[in-house]
């Protein structure tokens, strides 16, 4: 040890110790908000690689977690050996920064052998999960392990007396959890759009680098003047002896802090699921989620500085109140959730953005800070406790911060695949409030015989407020009974609330309450996504979907002559619940030997695949999700564009009820990127809620007539179908030439690394709700097509080269009845009536009539 950290007396601190210590602990705050810039940007960076599911994103927070918790094991054992802790805890800092910095050049190895790995074992589960495993282990466990080291080396240098372990140490614990929300809030609202991904991982770089160069100045760059170091029999015996209190023994305070964190973690899981079904499931609203729990996890540490200090009543009775009161927090959440957000209402509506994070924080301060709060004591309240332990104050802290990070890994992994799936959110919280509780009857039973009557007093009472406040058939689902709405079936499944919903003869599946993700009432357009770009490629036989939902639209390229359909939906139950519910609309998608749905990520299913396909056709993908951005970045698009036959088609289909000219300018610029020969599709012609398809070629060749019309035929059964009739209906729908256009030149790209979409859209969509903002729907949707027709006549797009002048005008006439039909009906149901594809002034051939979706396929009749 340095001089500094031998023990001292209790003589009052100096100016200049006071100065010292609080940089220390400024640049232990810096410390933790560096950390979780790097866990946030981990997450994300390995959702790339392994696909951004429920399962990869708890492989990542376990593998972290695991590095922590070996890292505090290790460190903390060996910190009272260490000749000056201050400096070894800059070492771990600079040792995080450099593991840190080669995550950039792993990462690419990994990203080029992935594939590779896969095909060879992505047959086997179990082998792909190993792989996965090996792989996050390499990248995550050195930094991790690393940052283990740094609170129980950090608080054997501060921590000079025994009977100052709990102030210390909660003190410490406080800082850093609060410097690890600020890294949460600024990695999920600042640093990806001020910076990119890229240089917001180079700032946590820069700023660990930064804390461990300045904690070795400060310990004066050099070891103690003694020969060896200091075992830790010598150092515990300069501590000096505190009371005896009442001490629980060593193994009741592992239980307690393993059994704590188990619960801790699974609580948070469980919340987060709660808020995602009344939020909009934004990057920001996770970082925002995720940051009032760390806040409740700081108050709660400053609680127990607080608790620590008392005199009366004894430790041990200050423990069983804060477990019993956790499981009175636990229990009672549920119940004021459901009654905070009036029965799961969506929060967003007619709200701007700030508005927006105001009721997300007026809803988490009750539901998760207050009661986290409470929760998070526990942990840095068991430090009282272990004052009394002949431990020294490094390894008291590692090994405490060890053995709860153990059981945190146990419990997020509990919550997210057992718990949610076996009995739901609501009855899941109750069951961990009886954990606590159960905790609490644990401590104070090795008590005496008046306070173990008084603990199964306070545990019934828990156990009835339970009973009392969470009701018997709790909501896990908005419906909307003004519509006569109905649940026909719900999934809690480890990713997402998967939802079956029934709409006056209409089925509707959703996510998360208030995402559909398809419904029956919307069949014609559904196909249609399947449909419209079929008809334009001469022969497609090889069709992946990147995204499912109901399978509808899938299901539909099986009425053409295909080979082979592969489906890639990320999320199990919605493929279950599609099957069992959606039957007799998907055309035999799940029974058809051509077709095969794998439950994996579309993204990283694509990319890993050597299979190449004439057709990629994109699902429609709400941009303001987290993790949305990813499907439409030049990286996305490159992969696509490499797993297309020559000839191949990408299409991506875009709802323009939630993009604005800004995202849709960006998706576009973007795509065209990849994709120079880059034509628009309209999906239907319905008045508001109209999709558009982006649709980029491989090849320049120009639409062909003669496969319209051959196309049609087959499709609609009748070979004499007119062949103006065909050429009419699908040239409707054909809007015009993006990437000729020029429109989005100046756009900036979405990559990976700067994923502007998944940080803008939500914005737009809370000043949508605001009216401040407009979607492209209605006359804003119309300026759209005017001006990419407008910009590129049919008459001169070379993508029309082999039509007729008077094949050309369908495309004009789609437009105009597109707009006749805006104002029409405020259901998104215009009346289906006949109207002219094309007048006598237009030089038509002739006039027809034209559904507001389109139809080749024969109405469909259940």
């Amino acid at each position: 040890m340095t001089g500094s950290d031998r023990p001292t007396t209790a003589a009052p601190e100096t100016a200049h110790r006071r100065y010292a210590t609080a940089l220390l602990l400024l640049l232990f705050f810096a410390s933790g908000f560096a950390a979780l810039t790097y866990q946030v940007l981990w997450v994300r960076q390995l959702g790339l690689l392994f696909g951004s599911t429920a399962q990869a994103a708890a492989l990542t927070i376990a593998i972290f977690f695991a590095g922590i918790a070996a890292g505090g094991w290790y460190w903390g054992r060996l910190a009272p050996r260490l000749r000056s802790s201050l400096w070894v805890f800059g070492a771990l800092e600079v040792g995080v920064a450099v593991t840190a910095l080669g995550h950039f050049a792993l990462l690419g190895v990994f990203h080029a052998l992935y594939p590779a790995l896969y095909a060879a074992v992505g047959h086997s589960p179990a082998l792909d999960t190993l792989a996965k495993a090996l792989i996050a282990t390499a990248l995550l466990f050195p930094s991790a392990f690393l940052m283990g080291g740094t609170l129980p080396v950090m608080g054997q240098h501060l921590v000079r007396r025994r009977d100052r372990l709990a102030v210390t140490g909660t003190t410490l614990y406080a800082v850093n959890t609060a410097g690890a929300g600020a890294g949460a809030l600024a990695a999920g609202f600042v640093l990806p759009v001020l910076l990119g991904l890229r240089d917001a991982y180079l700032l946590a770089v820069g700023i660990d680098l930064a804390v461990g160069v300045c904690a070795m100045i400060l310990a004066g760059g050099r070891t103690d003047t003694r020969s060896e170091a200091a075992p830790e029999a010598a150092v515990v015996a300069h501590l000096a002896p505190v009371p005896a209190v009442g001490d629980l023994g060593r193994r009741m305070i592992w239980t307690v802090a393993f059994v704590s964190g188990f619960a801790t973690l699974a609580v948070e899981v469980l919340w987060t699921r709660l808020f995602a079904q009344v939020l909009q499931n934004s990057a920001y609203t996770y970082a925002l989620v995720l940051s009032v729990f760390l806040l409740a996890l700081t108050l709660g540490a400053l609680a127990a500085h607080g608790l620590s200090r008392l005199g009366r009543p004894p430790p041990r009775t200050i423990l069983t109140a804060l477990l019993a009161g956790s499981a009175l927090a636990t229990a009672a959440s549920p119940a004021a959730f459901d009654a905070l957000t009036d029965g799961l209402s969506y929060l967003g509506t007619g709200r701007g953005w700030y508005g927006y994070l105001a009721a997300v924080a007026a809803l988490a301060v009750p539901v998760m800070l207050l009661p986290g709060t409470v929760l998070g004591a526990v942990l840095p309240y068991l430090l009282r406790l272990m004052q009394t332990a002949d431990l020294a104050p490094g390894t008291a802290i590692g090994r405490l911060v060890a053995v709860n990070t153990a059981g945190a890994i146990l419990g997020s992994l509990a919550a997210g695949f057992l718990l949610l799936p076996a009995v739901g959110a609501w009855h899941a919280l109750v069951l961990l409030a009886a954990v606590y509780g159960g905790l609490a009857v644990a401590v104070a039973w090795t008590a005496d015989i008046q306070r173990r009557v008084f603990v199964v007093a306070l545990a019934s009472a828990a156990g009835f407020a339970a009973l009392v406040t969470t009701p018997m058939g709790p909501r896990t689902i908005w419906l909307d009974t003004a519509r006569g709405e109905r649940l026909i079936a719900l999934r809690e499944g480890v990713q997402a609330h998967v939802a079956v919903v029934e709409q006056r003869g209409d089925r509707i599946l959703r996510v998360n309450n208030f995402y559909s993700l398809g419904s029956t009432g919307s069949l014609e357009s559904e196909r249609n996504q399947a449909v419209i770009p079929m008809l334009a490629h001469p022969d497609p036989r090889s069709v992946f979907f990147l995204g499912m939902g109901t399978g509808i639209t899938a299901g539909a390229a099986l009425f053409f002559p295909v080979e082979r359909v592969v489906v890639c939906e990320i999320l199990a139950d919605v493929i279950a619940l599609a099957r069992a519910h959606f039957g007799p609309w998907v055309n035999g998608l799940f029974d058809d030997p051509r077709a095969v749905v794998h439950a994996e990520d579309g993204r990283a299913c694509l990319r890993r695949s050597p299979e190449r396909f004439d057709l990629i056709v994109s699902d429609l993908f709400t941009p303001w999700k987290a993790g949305t951005g990813n499907l439409y970045s030049v990286e996305h698009f490159r992969t696509a564009r490499e797993r297309l036959r020559p000839g191949g088609m990408f299409v991506q289909w875009i709802p323009l009820y939630q993009v604005s000219d800004q995202e849709f300018g960006i998706i576009a610029r973007t795509m065209g990127e990849v994709f120079p020969d880059l034509v628009l599709w309209r999906g239907d012609l319905f008045p508001s809620s109209s999709i558009v398809a982006l649709v980029g070629r491989v090849d320049a060749a120009p639409l062909d007539p003669a496969v319209l019309v051959r196309h049609a035929r087959a499709l609609s059964g009748d070979p004499e179908l007119p062949a103006a009739l065909a050429e009419a209906i699908a040239l409707c729908f054909y809007a015009g030439n993006i990437g000729r256009s020029g429109l989005y030149d100046d756009r900036p790209l979405n990559t990976d690394t700067n994923p502007l979409i998944e940080y803008l859209a939500p914005r737009t969509e809370s000043a949508v709700a605001s009216r401040s903002g407009r979607w492209l729907t209605g006359r804003f949707r119309d300026r759209l097509y005017d001006a990419v027709l407008t910009a590129v006549d049919p008459g001169e797009d070379p993508y029309l080269g082999r039509l007729a002048p008077e094949q050309r005008e369908y495309v004009r006439a789609g437009l105009a009845w597109s707009k006749r039909t805006r104002d029409t009906d405020a259901t998104n149901r215009p009346p289906d009536t006949a109207c002219p594809l094309a007048s006598a002034d237009a030089g038509a051939r002739g006039r027809h009539a034209l559904t507001p979706a389109g139809r080749f396929l024969p109405p469909f009749r259940p």
